[in-house]
């Protein structure tokens, strides 16, 4: 591999990811991290994408869904954790990205320094949004890379003090902001007055509070029908997220008693897309609305269900988001605290256009040293014995990172049984899906009867 500064060589990216959102976030970020402050690449970026092979793996609707990242999807392919390690090995990266679940960021990281390469790359992870959940065991998981991005300056001082808490190195944290920020400041327009509601895949969990946001939202159409009310859809059923959606509002609302009314749609697509015509964004936490915030949009909060930890909303206590359906339906909009706003990285003052300049100089810096430190994540065999195996064996990885016997063979490619290996591997692959995205969750609904 050529010297890292040699200025004269692409400058060669890997970003890892699982499922549909981190995908968006892992390469935008890949892009942020590698454009200058003009919007020129720095240098010549060669940017390879690969998918992590699992139950949320994207499927080429969903990829083509997350909009232009910069990477041609047709050349996005999909590898088991042991390939990926088999790739970096191979291919010398200068940078991977890995845009994970947090175990199996620690599975790479561990992966990774098992490799002993004698120029490793800069590694870089984060979060795809808002982080409302297992906020140390996250961040515990992710411990190890070169630079953990934070969304916002909120985040950095979370981050901080957990790793400070356990007494781990804290100065990988970095501040940023979310990759996928963008588009015009919101625009009112004579004769529209659209309302989007950004449904989330997992929250809330019971069909009983999915049925109840579903219902008020078609009501929100009928008692307004010169508005339009657009229902905004992750994905299609049988189709997974980065969370599992075992109730899938396109079913709840086929159960509308006299179906919904000619002003209320479904609609797919990148929200960016849908932002572009929305008036108002409601939801209960997805990260939709620091995107809708970044664009000025009346953003609202729900607080039908509670304000609470399971639902996420929590995290926008403070922002003067907080309202209900009842206050929605009366006129009523929500205006955003400017304080709160502040420390949120949605940066709608105009300061996005430097919000990376910091973990640009960082990976810049990591890139120019002679020698990178050895990977050295908080847990090891030796802090979390009881842990830290079992996240490592779910990846075929051994304690010590090195891949489990009979897992690091080449893969067969070409020729008739390699042909007949592929096809093999896709029937278990499809099998794996319809078991884990269908056959699963109807197993736990009769549980629950």
């Amino acid at each position: 591999m050529p010297p890292r500064t040699d200025k004269t060589t692409a400058l060669r990216v890997a970003v890892l990811a699982d499922s549909d959102t981190r995908w968006k976030w892992g390469a935008l970020t890949a892009r942020r991290l590698t454009t200058g402050a003009s919007g020129a690449p720095a240098q010549h970026v060669e940017i390879t994408g690969l998918l992590l092979r699992g139950r949320a793996t994207p499927t080429p609707r969903q990829l083509a869904e997350v909009g232009d990242v910069g990477i041609d999807t047709d050349r996005v392919r999909e590898v088991t954790a042991v390939e990926f390690l088999h790739t970096v090995r191979d291919q010398g990266y200068d940078v991977v990205v890995l845009a994970l679940v947090g175990g199996a960021v620690q599975a790479m990281l561990h992966g990774l320094a098992a490799l002993r390469l004698p120029a490793r790359p800069v590694v870089v992870t984060g979060y795809v949004g808002v982080v409302y959940e297992k906020l140390a065991d996250g961040l515990l998981l992710r411990h190890g890379a070169d630079i953990v991005l934070a969304n916002s300056r909120h985040d950095a001082e979370r981050f901080r003090a957990v790793y400070e808490g356990v007494g781990a190195d804290a100065s990988a944290v970095t501040e940023a902001a979310l990759p996928f920020l963008g588009g015009e400041p919101h625009r009112p327009q004579e004769g529209r007055d659209t309302v989007v509601f950004a449904a989330q895949p997992s929250v809330p969990a019971s069909r009983a509070d999915r049925t109840y946001l579903l219902r008020r939202l078609v009501e929100h159409a009928r008692l307004h029908p010169d508005r339009e009310v657009l229902l905004k859809l992750r994905s299609k059923p049988g189709e997974h997220t980065t969370h599992i959606e075992e109730l899938p509002y396109q079913r709840l609302a086929e159960r509308l008693p006299g179906g919904p009314p000619p002003n209320f749609r479904l609609v797919y697509g990148h929200m960016g897309e849908v932002l572009d015509r929305a008036d108002l964004l409601v939801t209960v936490s997805s990260t939709a609305a620091l995107e809708s915030l970044h664009r000025r949009i009346p953003t609202a909060i729900l607080t039908d269900l509670g304000v609470r930890e399971t639902l996420g909303n929590h995290h926008f206590i403070g922002s003067g988001l907080l309202t209900s359906w009842d206050h929605l339906d009366g006129g009523f909009r929500p205006e955003p605290d400017p304080e709160w706003l502040a420390g949120q990285g949605v940066a709608a003052d105009g300061t996005y256009a430097t919000a990376y300049d910091h973990a640009r100089a960082r990976v810049d810096a990591l890139l120019a040293a002679a020698r990178l430190p050895d990977l050295a994540p908080y847990y090891t065999p030796a802090t979390a014995p009881g842990y830290l195996p079992g996240i490592l064996a779910r990846h075929h990885l051994a304690p010590d990172g090195r891949p489990l016997p009979g897992t690091d063979r080449p893969r067969e490619t070409g020729g008739v049984r390699g042909a007949v290996r592929d096809a093999v591997r896709e029937a278990a692959r499809g099998a794996y899906r319809q078991g884990v995205q269908r056959v699963a969750p109807v197993i736990r609904r009769m549980g629950e009867l």
